[in-house]
């Protein structure tokens, strides 16, 4: 045992905060939010933190700023957690750090704890998750292991709020220099003299047992971090080589990696720690509940039958089920869009003001989207599930071998989940948790691939195409969807890795196995909540902020002058004949004007598109009533089969005006948008995608998606427009100008492309940061949309060819890429020397930030 004295924390002394440091999954985020009150999200998953967040914390009158940092093993540089953890302890050091230890797992969290220790931090250990300990029948003693290290070590379960008033008092009597801080710190028996000759040697900042460690066991990262702390670079070249004699002096005399005796110190120091303030009892140890979970759920053969059960499950409960809870949002969200034309300027005969035609734009544009908020509702929900309960964890344990076969790594399963394995997930998320992965060219493929998954953003065209298209096959469209775009991802990743990233190194993968949670109906709730509110703010924001420049490139440069005259003796045309219709009809001072003839207008549109929603005849008569009180001049001659006969005549004559209207206004929008710097675009893209069965409508959406993908089906509302006065779905408009077999196939033709369809701007920009790589970006951007737009045509020609519908054009089409994915699996791998690229598009070949 080696005592080493280290600082002793000054009142009030806050320059770095707190720290709370640990292994995945030991409970760092929830105590995070239990000592912030921040929703921080917090999942039973390892790696989920990906980058440090930070909270105030309030001790009485102090304001402490805590800092949850990424979960790491150990302090060297392998991978993005422990880069992130050690820049931040030795470059930004903190006032104290809060080790957060599994209290079931002691010896393998203390070696972290020795490493901490031993850069020379006041620390505080947290032996969280005590009660697992308990149930398991053991019984732990916190007084010792305080004892045995130096340091104050305090009990907590962190999601049950036990623990964390001593935890507080322990930090208040360390800020208030109350504690004098004196670790134990293991011995390195012969490599002793090495460690200290190194330590003579550095700098101040640097004075500590762990960078002498670091040094002698040829720390790549070494050389950066001692010019960072104001070595000159003579001086550093003479420490690294006097480190260097010393590393390969003990290792000849000991014939031994001195790495691995390191390691085996730490290991053997925290074995003997563990065994004297641990007691595990006489009646030998018990099998746990997450042991024997785990031998069905891990088993060879069961294991992909649960992992493919639990993917149908989670789409059909919320996909299939969920969709059925729209029927009741879509008449509530159409009532919304009445009261707004109501209140918005009054609808001329022809042309509309600026501010309706945008009010109606945008609310159109949300009201599509916030339609589909029960599915996410019910989505978010299934993933949290999954989540707290310590399956996630095992999906990627399952995977890995998988994953392996196609080029992926098994930490490449969180970034895919992110992006949208089980849908719901977000591209931008995913590509970040690629930070975790310590293989360069698993992480680069996972980039690259994370993109195709089904994004939250994906769900409401999906969900629109089969609302109108597969109403028949909900379960099994959806089943192709969360299918082929995970096969067509792991194909793309192994073309990557065989190809482009080929010369690339690559790192073993090592991962937790949590310990399965119930969750709890509060933190589903909420997560499922928090989800669904950023979604709706998404919507409030990014996409009414798209929905604003497609208007502009919608409706510029407008008509011409030839087309705007056309209309315009149309219409006077049609107010000719409606005139002579009721020259002698008694009423027809009513309607001598244009204002008065707009009012009766109007009136009828907003009668008929309240009364599509009713089904009762008492609730049209309400309606009824309600009209007639608001406007009683103009009332009998909007509701149908009323008065005598005199206004009959004039309803039978508004009413074929007003169709004669609703045609010329529909017809001159779509020739606007025909004129359209968008629609332009989008006709001259019809030879590309005219195999594929794309019209320039359908171009328009995809390209508005690029910038928010939830943008396609908003545009889709639009160009798909509905008469003035109706509230139809989407679905309706749409199944009436696409219907039939051969609209089918062009959905499913949609599907296939919008899933392999380039990533939205935002993921394009997070694939850039990421990489540090333009080239990437771009090789991200093209290569989707060219095999996107060659399966779509496959997809639409082939069954054109064969004159197959859509469903067996789908079965078709996933058998074959399940062929291919086997073949490609199952083929003999041949052994590749990694290496390190030096020329890739663009870029460094390891896409390292």
């Amino acid at each position: 045992m080696h005592t080493i004295p280290l600082t002793t924390a000054r009142p009030g002394d806050i320059r770095g905060g707190i720290a709370l440091i640990g292994q995945p999954n030991c409970g760092k985020s929830t105590l995070f939010n239990a000592l912030t009150g921040l929703r921080q999200h917090v999942a039973n998953y390892p790696g989920v933190t990906v980058e440090k967040k930070q909270g105030p914390m309030h001790l009485g009158d102090r304001r402490l700023n805590l800092v949850d940092l990424p979960g790491t093993y150990s302090l060297t540089a392998f991978s993005p957690e422990e880069r992130v953890v050690r820049s931040f302890l030795l470059d930004s050091p903190p006032t104290l750090g809060i080790h957060v230890l599994d209290a079931a797992q002691l010896q393998r969290g203390l070696s972290l704890t020795f490493q901490v220790l031993e850069m020379g931090l006041p620390v505080i250990c947290a032996l969280n998750m005590s009660d697992v300990v308990r149930r398991q029948g053991h019984t732990l003693d916190p007084r010792r292991l305080a004892e045995l290290l130096g340091v104050p070590v305090v009990e907590t379960v962190g999601r049950r709020g036990q623990g964390l008033d001593q935890l507080k008092r322990e930090i208040s009597g360390l800020l208030d220099g109350g504690h004098r801080i004196a670790a134990r710190l293991p011995r390195y028996g012969a490599l002793e003299p090495h460690i200290q000759a190194i330590m003579e040697r550095l700098p101040d900042s640097l004075k500590n047992r762990w960078m002498a460690l670091r040094l002698l066991e040829n720390d790549p990262e070494g050389k950066p971090l001692l010019l960072r702390h104001g070595l000159a670079p003579e001086s550093m070249e003479t420490l690294l080589a006097e480190a260097r004699d010393h590393r390969d002096r003990f290792q000849k005399d000991h014939d031994q990696d001195l790495a691995d005796y390191v390691i085996m110190m730490r290991d053997r120091h925290a074995h003997d720690l563990t065994s004297q303030c641990l007691n595990t009892g006489t009646g030998g140890q018990r099998i746990s509940w997450t042991e024997r979970a785990d031998r069905i759920l891990l088993n060879r053969w069961l294991a992909p039958v649960f992992l493919l059960a639990t993917i149908y499950v989670i789409y059909h409960t919320a996909i299939v089920q969920g969709y059925e809870l729209t029927q009741y949002t879509w008449p509530l969200l159409a009532g919304v869009r009445n009261l707004a034309a109501d209140w918005l300027p009054a609808a001329g005969f022809l042309h509309d003001p600026l501010s309706r035609s945008l009010g109606l734009w945008l609310l159109d544009s949300v009201n599509t989207l916030l339609n589909y908020v029960p599915i996410f509702l019910i989505l978010f929900a299934l993933i949290a599930i999954l989540e707290d309960s310590g399956y996630m964890a095992r999906i990627a344990f399952i995977l890995d071998r998988v994953l392996h076969r196609f080029g992926l790594h098994g930490q490449s399963t969180l970034p895919l989940i992110l992006g949208g394995v089980f849908a719901g997930g977000c591209a931008v998320p995913g590509v970040m948790a690629t930070r975790a992965i310590p293989d360069p060219r698993a992480r680069l493929a996972t980039i690259l691939t994370v993109p195709y998954m089904n994004c939250l953003a994906k769900i409401p065209l999906y969900t629109l195409l089969i609302g109108i298209f597969f109403v028949d096959h909900k379960g099994l469209i959806m089943f192709f969807i969360a299918t082929i775009t995970i096969m067509v991802a792991l194909l793309v990743a192994w073309l990557l890795t065989r190809t482009l990233l080929r010369p690339m190194e690559t790192v073993p993968f090592v991962m937790e196995m949590p310990r399965y949670h119930l969750p709890t109906a509060k933190g589903v709730m909420r997560r499922a909540l928090d989800r669904t509110w950023l979604y709706i703010k998404k919507v409030g924001t990014i996409v009414l902020a798209v929905a604003v420049v497609i208007f502009v490139l919608l409706n510029l440069p407008g008509l011409s002058a030839e087309e705007q005259e056309n209309f315009e003796q149309r219409a006077q045309i049609a107010l000719n004949q409606f005139h002579d219709q009721i020259r002698d009809n008694p009423h027809a001072h009513l309607f001598q004007t244009p204002e008065q003839l707009m009012q009766a207008l109007s009136l009828s549109n907003a009668y008929r598109a309240r009364r599509m929603n009713l089904s009762t005849p008492e609730a049209v008569q309400s309606l009824d009533r309600r009209f007639e009180q608001a406007d009683p001049i103009y009332f009998p001659f909007v509701r149908p089969g009323g008065g005598d006969r005199d206004v009959r005549a004039i309803n039978r004559a508004l009413r074929t005006l007003d169709q004669e209207r609703r045609l010329l206004r529909l017809e001159m929008q779509e020739t606007r948008i025909h004129n359209s710097l968008l629609g332009r675009t989008g006709q001259a893209l019809e030879p590309l995608t005219r195999a594929a069965g794309f019209d320039w409508k359908i171009n328009v959406a995809l390209l508005s998606s690029f910038a928010a993908r939830e943008s396609a089906v908003a545009t889709l509302g639009v160009l798909f427009q509905q008469e003035e006065g109706a509230s139809r779905p989407l679905e309706e408009r749409m199944g009436t100008a696409m219907g039939g077999s051969e609209g089918a196939l062009v959905a499913l033709a949609l599907i296939v492309f919008f899933a392999i369809y380039p990533p939205c701007l935002a993921t394009a920009i997070m694939v850039r940061v990421q990489t540090d790589s333009t080239g990437w970006m771009l090789f991200s951007i093209v290569f989707p949309a060219a095999l996107g737009l060659l399966m779509a045509s496959a997809i639409h020609s082939l069954g054109q060819a064969f004159t197959l519908d859509a469903i067996h054009m789908m079965i078709g089409f996933w058998v074959l890429i399940l062929a291919l994915l086997l073949m490609v699996g199952l083929w003999p791998r041949q052994r590749v020397k990694p290496g390190l690229a030096t020329a890739t598009p663009g870029g460094p070949a390891d896409g390292s930030p």
